[in-house]
């Protein structure tokens, strides 16, 4: 089967680490009681903080409570989804006031680019929300790239290590697994991905350590002959 369909995770694989870990999480941190308070009567930021509510299982949370709970998520990178609904919102904030651009690998522009001139389908999955995850491609250094992409995927569908994430992504996608091809850098998202029958690639990008790779992998999308892959 030739693949006819890339999914693929942002974090360490079209974007380096330290822009979602040195620039986006800072800044979500930095501003999230400003930015809550502020929009705390806005319908999207009252369902979310309820969101918080359920997650903490206490049904009367107080604001400054789950304000609290959300920054202390923050420091435990807890992929948790009313955390990176909330993240989404505030970044689009720093995204439009040109606080920051969306970074994204010059290597994997040019292959987005040329993937999606070949007519292979463009995905994407992130434990950040579909709405952060538009914001950076749509905010990236190299212009607004949403418009390469099929569709999106977050923790709604499951967590990234689940098997059951992946078989709601391919019957979303609508191909035969096999005719998927998922990119990541992290070894138990590309084994749950395998179990579904999906082709996998890991990127080892920034002199990360290899020995415990046990899929194909490459430094990099220059590396990766999508068209050689059966």
């Amino acid at each position: 089967m030739m693949i006819k369909a890339i999914l693929t995770d942002i974090e360490g694989t079209t974007t380096s680490l330290s822009f979602v870990k040195d620039v986006l999480f800072p800044y979500a941190d930095q501003h999230m009681q400003d930015f809550v308070v502020a929009h705390r009567q806005d319908p999207a930021v009252v369902s979310l903080i309820d969101d918080v509510r359920l997650e903490t299982g206490n049904a009367v949370l107080s604001l400054a409570d789950a304000i609290a709970q959300l920054r202390q998520w923050i420091v435990e990178d807890k992929k948790v989804t009313p955390l990176k609904a909330i993240q989404g919102l505030m970044w689009e904030e720093g995204y439009r006031n040109g606080d920051f651009t969306g970074h994204v690998y010059e290597d994997a522009v040019r292959h987005l680019l040329h993937w999606h001139e070949l007519g292979l389908k463009l995905y994407v999955y992130s434990s950040g929300s579909v709405y952060a995850q538009k914001l950076l491609f749509g905010y990236s250094d190299a212009g607004d790239l949403t418009a390469l992409f099929s569709g999106y995927f977050d923790t709604a569908v499951g967590h990234k290590r689940d098997v059951v994430a992946y078989r709601h992504i391919i019957e979303a996608i609508g191909l035969p697994a096999d005719e998927i091809l998922f990119l990541s850098d992290i070894a138990e998202e590309l084994d749950a991905a395998a179990q579904t029958g999906m082709k996998t690639c890991c990127l080892v990008r920034e002199n990360q350590p290899t020995d415990h790779v046990h899929h194909p992998w490459v430094k990099n999308f220059d590396e990766l002959d999508v068209i050689s892959i059966t």
